[in-house]
């Protein structure tokens, strides 16, 4: 006899599990240390999933460590946030990882800011090291 109940709650199980998942970004670079380090896991908001807007892109702050879309670079890049300029009537933002000599390449605009990472208080939630795993399965 089929038991619906628990179909049900295993299709809630993984629809926690996937929207979750879509919610932790892994580190692979040491640009951020010591705040958070290669193969550590950090949370993040979205300023769109699906359809949804946890956060307004226009309402991040100096400080703020942002996952955005990197003109310079073929992956998302997750830097701080350590500038705000108007240029020619444009909000720019200057970004740098902590463990970096300068800034990145290029201002970025907000357009660019895919997601935020959360805080508990003024620290990132970071979950350490199991993102390693993900590094070796992809290869990097």
């Amino acid at each position: 006899m089929v038991d619906y109940k628990e179909i049900a709650s295993y299709i809630i199980i993984l629809a926690i599990v996937l929207i979750a998942a879509q919610h932790l970004n892994v580190v692979v670079s040491g640009s951020m240390e010591p705040v958070f380090y290669r193969g550590d896991i950090v949370v993040i908001e979205k300023a769109d999933f699906l359809g949804l807007h946890e956060f307004d892109r226009k309402s991040v702050e100096k400080g703020d460590i942002v996952v955005y879309d990197a003109k310079w670079f073929n992956q998302p890049v997750i830097h701080r946030i350590i500038d705000i300029k108007e240029i020619n009537g444009t909000t720019m933002y200057e970004i740098k990882g902590d463990n970096n000599n300068r800034s990145d390449p290029y201002y970025v605009t907000s357009d660019q800011i895919e997601s935020r990472v959360l805080k508990w208080g003024d620290k990132p939630i970071v979950i350490p090291w199991i993102g390693n795993i993900s590094l070796w399965l992809r290869g990097l």
